[in-house]
């Protein structure tokens, strides 16, 4: 979340260091005690009547019919302020015509697809290992804004979990994220683990997937941490970190829809 003020920061610092951002114990508590929380909202929302949330967004279903991807904040703007870093919750939906549920599940846990279905931003996946509805993936990601490129290493558990006939959810969280220096040369290599420019320090995505009215509706809540602003930036660098998550999402939507076009 932070390559654009990195940007910035690149031109403003007196010295290399100060781009530097580390991932402490308090920062990494706080993403876990938000993400306690919001884990037993999501979970108590799979097992309701109220299944989807794009079910409370007015005239949402009316949206995606016409091809809409909807992207909102869950909280207030999208981002909460924690010791050392910002927590982005994001919610958005789309729907995906003419398929079926079985359909959408074998294409989304197909991981070594990843790379062309969500290219560019997804430069390459692996499919790990798996157990049943659980996987082990890697992927390497690729944020480019303001002319700054970020290519990070991520390794994701993922569980899938069968509620009904008509409705699956799943459950992705991070569990290595590695900022790149020099990705792609010869002399590539991996920044020390929570030592680094705070692209991207954790990642948790929450998917909900039900067949009806002809086709799929699929949502995803991406729950992420990053650095926090510098002091003295935060009216020129906020408005442009509250517009990564939503693009992210909105994008990441938009593809898993559209690689099931025909």
């Amino acid at each position: 979340m932070a390559w654009c003020f990195l940007y910035l920061l690149l031109y403003l610092a007196p010295a290399p260091d100060v781009v530097i951002a580390e991932l402490t114990p308090a920062t990494n508590q706080a993403f876990d005690e938000y993400v306690r929380a919001a884990e037993v909202r999501i979970n108590q929302r799979a097992v309701s009547a109220q299944f989807l949330w794009l079910d409370g967004v007015r005239d949402g279903r009316k949206k995606l019919a016409k091809g809409e991807v909807l992207a909102e904040p869950l909280v207030g703007e999208g981002d909460i302020g924690v010791d050392g870093g910002l927590i982005h919750d994001w919610v958005g939906a789309v729907f995906i015509p003419s398929v079926t549920l079985d359909q959408v599940l074998q294409g989304v846990e197909d991981y070594d697809r990843a790379k062309v279905v969500y290219k560019p931003e997804v430069v390459d996946s692996k499919l790990r290992s798996r157990n049943g509805d659980d996987f082990q993936v890697y992927m390497r990601l690729k944020k480019s804004k303001a002319g700054v490129t970020a290519v990070l290493n991520t390794e994701h558990e993922v569980h899938y979990q069968r509620i009904s006939e008509t409705r699956w959810v799943s459950r992705s969280r991070t569990t290595r994220v590695a900022e790149l220096m020099n990705p792609g040369k010869a002399d590539e290599r991996e920044r020390a683990l929570g030592k680094d420019h705070g692209f991207l320090w954790r990642l948790n995505s929450y998917w909900r997937f039900e067949q009806r009215d002809g086709g799929v509706y699929a949502e995803c809540e991406a729950i992420s941490l990053s650095r926090t602003v510098p002091t003295g930036l935060g009216w020129l660098i906020n408005p442009i970190i509250r517009s990564l998550p939503k693009d992210s999402l909105s994008n990441t939507l938009r593809c898993a829809r559209d690689s099931f076009k025909k």
